[in-house]
């Protein structure tokens, strides 16, 4: 089964947004219908993994992925960069056929 990674950057990232929010443990990385390009990626905090959930932890950071976005995030890594439209988790996913000019929708 393909992987899902997680960049030395993403997970210094996580490791700085969790430090700063109380009872926070997980970055949860989820796929919505939605967007322009027809699936959107959703982003959040959360206390903990539910039992369905794959876990994914580099650096001592943790992401959480459920089991209905697994599918449509399998071989993907995951980056955070700081550039010129921002400072942003980026998702290089093998499976998107097409995606948005800001990255943040893509369609398979």
């Amino acid at each position: 089964m393909a992987s899902i990674s997680l960049t030395p950057r993403a997970a210094r990232r996580i490791n700085e947004i969790v430090a700063a929010e109380p009872g926070k443990a997980v970055l949860r990385v989820s796929v919505a219908g939605g967007g322009c390009s027809g699936f959107q990626y959703e982003f959040g905090l959360e206390e903990g993994k539910e039992a369905d959930d794959l876990t994914v932890e580099r650096d001592g950071a943790t992401v959480v992925i459920d089991s209905v976005s697994l599918p449509y995030l399998l071989g993907s890594e995951i980056d955070f960069v700081d550039d010129l439209i921002g400072a942003q988790f980026r998702i290089q996913n093998p499976n998107a056929s097409a995606s948005c000019g800001c990255g943040t929708s893509f369609s398979i």
